[in-house]
């Protein structure tokens, strides 16, 4: 399904990461994959999950640095000359910032979770198009939060909304072009990032009462979406926000 195509994974912190299974979805398709990362830290468990890859390229890309942006982009142009899909599943809030109201939140903290989780993707968006001369995809990772009050979610709704806004004004630029924007709402995983959110385990208890499948979702159901969207079987899909959580967000009282 994805044999020969190029994509780019930006989020892959460890083996349990979302962005890592929608790696291994890709892969298992036929694609092959570049990876960027952010730090020495998230470097080394990235080099070590990529060992044993062909043809993989191991880049950083600290999307606050654009400098940074553009050489990792330049590297996937020199490697691959082209690029047929992105994945992008980066987020970020200070820890402070998901706990207490979000009344409380600071202009600084406001500004770091709206620089790195919402204004990276039309930021990434913007380098990766000009490789995509055949046309492409993109896909993000949103979460409920971005349209319903979550407790100690707090800014990180905020800058969710803002991305899943940022997909649909992507899919208008960039639909002339053929490349496709989407955004997937995953449920509640207990992931590295989402353990900086208070009472993750409470969340979880709570969506499989509630949700119609009476469970909680798995990374790789996410990551099979995710493959889906970046494959030529959804074409004809752009602008939107795919819920993959199990049906809890359309339960009501």
């Amino acid at each position: 399904m994805l044999k020969d195509k190029i994509g780019l994974v930006l989020g892959v912190a460890n083996k349990r990461s979302i962005a890592w299974a929608c790696a291994e979805a890709c892969m298992s398709q036929g694609a092959n994959l570049a990876f960027t990362y952010q730090g020495e830290r998230l470097e080394r468990y990235l080099t070590k999950l990529t060992a044993d890859l062909e043809d993989t390229l191991v880049i950083p890309c600290d999307v606050t640095n654009q400098s940074e942006v553009d050489a990792a982009f330049e590297a996937i142009d020199k490697k691959y000359g082209r690029l047929d899909f992105l994945i992008h599943s980066i987020a970020f809030a200070p820890r402070e910032a998901l706990d207490g109201e979000y009344l409380d939140t600071s202009r600084e903290a406001f500004l770091t979770a709206l620089e790195i989780s919402a204004y990276s993707l039309p930021q990434v968006a913007r380098s990766a198009a000009p490789l995509m001369q055949d046309g492409g995809s993109i896909v993000t990772m949103s979460y409920y939060g971005a349209e319903k009050v979550v407790e100690n979610y707090n800014v990180m709704g905020v800058a969710k909304s803002a991305l899943e806004s940022s997909t649909r004004y992507l899919a208008s630029d960039l639909g002339p072009k053929n490349i496709r924007v989407n955004a997937i709402s995953a449920g509640p995983i207990n992931t590295l990032s989402a353990r900086g959110v208070k009472n993750m385990s409470g969340f979880l208890k709570h969506v499989e009462e509630r949700a119609p499948l009476r469970r909680n979702i798995d990374a790789r159901e996410v990551g099979n979406t995710a493959m889906f969207l970046v494959s030529d079987l959804s074409s004809g899909i752009t602008g939107e926000t795919i819920y993959v959580d199990c049906g809890f967000n359309i339960m009501g009282i």
